[in-house]
Formats: structure tokens, C-alpha cells, sequence
């Protein structure tokens, strides 16, 4: 049964980071409606936190105030701060170096895990790593972009990444102690709290012709409900079950899902680059997974 379970929860955290995948899409036509980077993660942490209300609405507090911090620095790093320095990133440097770097996650997860909780860095994993690294640059630039190095942004991909390993570190003690749902909820009110701090000194303005629109509404719903509350929910209760580092190396699954999308929806063609890499990254990740 616990084989199983896993089995499941294998399957379920690739098909979070497939949804994950489908959100540039989302958030690409948000842009180009009008909305801007900080709003549109502001209105899909509500939408989200409004959401999971219904189903997590009785336990307010942590059980001591240790635990509440870790709840809070939960939803710094894996809300804020990612998004924060990821969106950043990708208005000052290339969108390929930013899906490159953030894809060194499972990396720093790794690093993390052996670091702060004396997890042996296993050779299957950190080969399978960077093999799955390798299959990512070979999807992302499809051989024929070139690596242009912007040190800002290119610095703040690499904080994104080291935010969300972070972020996948935290939930592990909290795992043990509290539902998923709870954890999840806490997230996404800490994201929230720390925006409406942002926005004392950069008011929100609120656009009510633009999210009035049935396109704008569709895409914000999406990204609130299913790639935040759902998805949040399902990468939470994977990093119970998995640990850290297992979930992830699905990381590395993002950039072939959004590979295959952008194929599908806006009819890219996919080079053979692009699909010896995408052989790297299934190999990579099945590799780092073995035992």
C-alpha cells in the first residue's frame, strides 16, 4: 500500500509541474491584457487563499510560535520571494536563462537537504541531475540561441531557484505536524500579507474593466484555483510523502511540458535539440529517482 502511495504521489507531483508548465501561457496573456507581474501574483494568492477557505477554515494558529514562523518564512520564500525575484529576472535578462536557472532547484534541494538535515547526497541522484540539467539547456535553447549572461538577472533566476529548495526544506518539518491544506493556506496568507506591505508604497490599482473581462477572468481563475490552491495543495502533500529532494526533480519535467504546450498552442516547432533534450530530462529525472 505505502509502495503505491508513493507511486501515486509520483504521478501526481509530475502532473502538477505539467499545469506549472501551462502558466506562462496564462500569465503571458494577463500581461498583454494589462495587469502587471506583482498583480497578477497578488490576485491568484486571493483567489487561491478565498478557495482553500472552504475547505481549511477551522485551525487559525500554529500550535506554538516556532511553528508559525516556519509558516511564515513558507510563504516568503515560496510565494513572495520567488515570484518577486523570478518575474524580475525575466523583464532584465533572457527568458531562456531564467527557465535554465530556476531549473537548478532540485540541485540547491539537494545541497539543502545534506546541509540542514544530513541527508546523504546520493550518486544516482546528482548524476541524474545533471543529466536532467543538461536535457533542460538542450530543450530551452533548442540550439540555436546563445547564452547571454546578464548578472542581475541572472543572479535573481538563481535566487528564485534557491527560494523555492528553500521553500521545499521548510515544509518538511511542518509535514509532520500540520495538514496539508493548513500549510497550504498559511503559504499563501503570508504571500499575501507581504504584498499588501508592497503596495503601501505602490499602491494597487484596481483595474475593474480590465478583470471585468472574460479572458482576464478566465486565466486569473486558472492561475488562483488550479495552478495555486490545487496544485500548491498537491506539491505540499508530494513533499510529505516523497521528501524534498524526490519532488524536486520534477522541476526539470517543466520545461519539456511547456515544450510539448507551446507546440500544441501556439504551434512552435519542436527541433531535434528539443527532443534529444527532452530524452535527457526523462532519463535524468528517472535516474535521480532510482534507489
Amino acid at each position: 500500500m505505502f509502495k503505491n502511495q508513493k507511486i501515486l504521489f509520483h504521478i501526481i507531483t509530475a502532473m502538477v509541474v505539467i499545469i506549472w508548465g501551462t502558466t506562462f501561457v496564462s500569465t503571458k496573456v494577463l500581461l498583454q491584457h494589462g495587469l502587471g507581474p506583482i498583480e497578477i501574483m497578488f490576485y491568484r494568492f486571493v483567489l487561491a487563499y478565498v478557495c482553500i477557505l472552504i475547505v481549511s477554515h477551522k485551525k487559525i494558529w500554529a500550535d506554538n510560535w516556532k511553528d508559525e514562523g516556519l509558516l511564515m518564512l513558507a510563504g516568503l520564500t515560496g510565494g513572495t520571494f520567488y515570484f518577486i525575484a523570478e518575474n524580475t529576472a525575466l523583464g532584465i535578462t533572457q527568458a531562456s536563462n531564467v527557465a535554465l536557472l530556476v531549473c537548478t532547484t532540485p540541485i540547491f534541494t539537494a545541497l539543502f537537504m545534506h546541509w540542514f538535515c544530513k541527508e546523504p547526497l546520493r550518486r544516482n541522484m546528482m548524476i541524474g541531475s545533471l543529466i536532467a540539467l543538461i536535457g533542460v539547456g538542450m530543450v530551452v535553447f533548442s540550439g540555436s540561441v546563445i547564452l547571454q549572461i546578464n548578472p542581475l538577472g541572472d543572479f535573481l533566476s538563481i535566487v528564485a531557484s534557491m527560494m523555492w529548495a528553500f521553500y521545499c526544506l521548510v515544509l518538511k518539518p511542518l509535514g509532520k505536524r500540520y495538514s496539508t491544506a493548513f500549510i497550504t493556506r498559511k503559504v499563501f496568507l503570508y504571500s499575501i500579507l507581504s504584498l499588501l506591505v508592497y503596495f503601501l508604497f505602490h499602491p494597487l490599482q484596481v483595474k475593474m474593466d480590465i478583470l471585468l473581462q472574460p479572458v482576464v477572468t478566465m486565466n486569473l481563475l486558472f492561475l488562483g484555483v488550479v495552478a495555486s490552491m490545487i496544485c500548491f495543495i498537491a506539491w505540499n502533500a508530494a513533499v510529505k510523502v516523497l521528501g524534498p529532494s524526490h519532488t524536486a526533480n520534477y522541476i526539470y519535467v517543466q520545461p519539456f511540458s511547456t515544450l510539448v504546450l507551446s507546440s500544441i498552442i501556439l504551434s512552435e516547432v519542436i527541433t531535434l535539440t528539443s527532443m534529444i533534450g527532452a530524452v535527457c530530462i526523462i532519463g535524468g529525472v528517472y535516474l535521480a529517482e532510482k534507489n
